[in-house]
């Protein structure tokens, strides 16, 4: 990068100037991390001083059953491939109770488009999962999830969340955004729910007082100019509604081949290579300078693998996210080693490590509890490493 562009950037930056589109992808052509992590960092500090913000959360996927194909996806099963499975209601709710172990805040729930479950399904599993645990917040379904709802039962998207608050629903997940320009969208994405239908949802979600994240999977077919292109839309957006909590870049995963059918359902892994660990940092670093207006940025450490997940820590990144105990959306993708586990000492030792104060939070990002920091004097101020 030419030298008087990178001052310019960094006068930006610490003026606190919105960046453009053309500085995003002008960052992305930076080929020097460590100061592009630096710039990161220091933008993550002022927002969130020395804190790394994690929860005690599970994961819980009712069905694996789902019309669309997807072409990045190895979670979903077709109807009566083996080792398709939909949960009754009572085992998810016993399955949920067995999670509720370590003071768990949070349950975490995605599920395929199914084809023939009724939408009265749903709701009634929120019910029966708050009934049998009151103090754990219920964050649910996609957005293309919610619009799948529209379909089978006839309700607006606003009727939907309206019948699912009231069930228990205390926030969305980010999920079915993957890229949303549709350059790349589509030869990705094998449902009907795009930037318009996920942009309404989550509005809506906002007008009813949801906090709701939102993500981007990166990494496959995507160039940086779509990257950008996909935060400036959500950054737009929460100018105009103040709704997203946090960001979650995702990276996108190869597969393997299932053992239980011989199948490889990534459909995109013959002409993608995953994204490296300096890719990974760049996507953070470049996320967090231009979510100007998004309190938080998420490094979920199942798809990062955990030093990378610590790395993104000093690189833009404030949050680890949860104790997740089983991911299947990854786990039934990668075989690359990645931690099925990781408690709450696990995860207060990968902050401090890294050299950050942890703290405990809700689905809201209101603090639970505050633990020490980092030995003191084993370095005095948490900075970018090098790679």
């Amino acid at each position: 990068m030419d030298a008087g562009l990178k001052r310019e950037l960094e006068e930006k930056v610490r003026a606190g100037e919105r960046l453009t589109r053309e500085d995003g992808i002008a960052l992305y052509a930076s080929d020097d991390l460590a100061w592009l992590g630096g710039l990161a960092h220091e933008v993550r500090t002022r927002k969130n001083g020395d804190v790394v913000h994690f929860n005690v959360n599970r994961h819980l996927n009712m069905t694996n059953v789902c019309t669309a194909s997807c072409a990045y996806c190895s979670f979903q099963r077709k109807p009566g491939e083996k080792d398709a499975y939909t949960m009754r209601i009572e085992e998810a709710v016993r399955l949920a109770k067995a999670m509720e172990g370590e003071n768990l805040t949070e349950l975490h729930i995605v599920n395929g488009l199914h084809p023939t479950l009724p939408w009265r399904y749903y709701p009634r599993s929120l019910s029966a999962l708050k009934e049998a645990l009151p103090d754990v917040a219920l964050k649910a379904f996609t957005a293309t999830e919610i619009h799948h709802f529209e379909t089978i039962s006839g309700l607006s998207a606003s009727e939907i969340l309206d019948e699912l608050i009231e069930a228990g629903l205390e926030s969305l997940t980010g999920g079915g955004a993957e890229i949303f320009d549709w350059e790349v969208r589509q030869h990705i994405v094998d449902h009907r729910t795009h930037w318009e239908d996920w942009s309404r949802i989550h509005r809506l979600a906002h007008e009813k007082g949801l906090k709701t994240p939102a993500t981007m999977l990166y990494g496959h077919i995507e160039e940086p100019r779509h990257r950008v292109d996909h935060v400036l839309r959500l950054r737009e957006m929460q100018d105009e509604t103040g709704g997203f909590q946090v960001f979650i870049p995702l990276r996108y995963q190869h597969d393997f081949v299932d053992m239980k059918d011989g199948k490889v359902r990534n459909k995109l892994q013959a002409r993608t290579t995953m994204a490296t660990g300096a890719e990974a940092l760049k996507t953070f670093a470049v996320s967090r300078l231009l979510f100007d207006n998004v309190p938080h940025v998420k490094v979920f450490w199942v798809m990062h693998g955990v030093q990378t997940a610590q790395l993104a820590l000093q690189h833009g990144a404030d949050d680890m996210d949860g104790s997740v105990v089983e991911y299947k959306i990854t786990h039934d993708a990668d075989d690359f080693g990645t931690p099925n586990k990781l408690g709450r000492d696990d995860l207060l030792d990968l902050i401090r490590d890294a050299g950050f104060r942890p703290v405990e939070r809700n689905t809201r990002y209101e603090i639970l509890r505050e633990y020490p920091g980092p030995q003191e004097g084993r370095r005095e101020s948490p900075q970018p490493m090098r790679v």
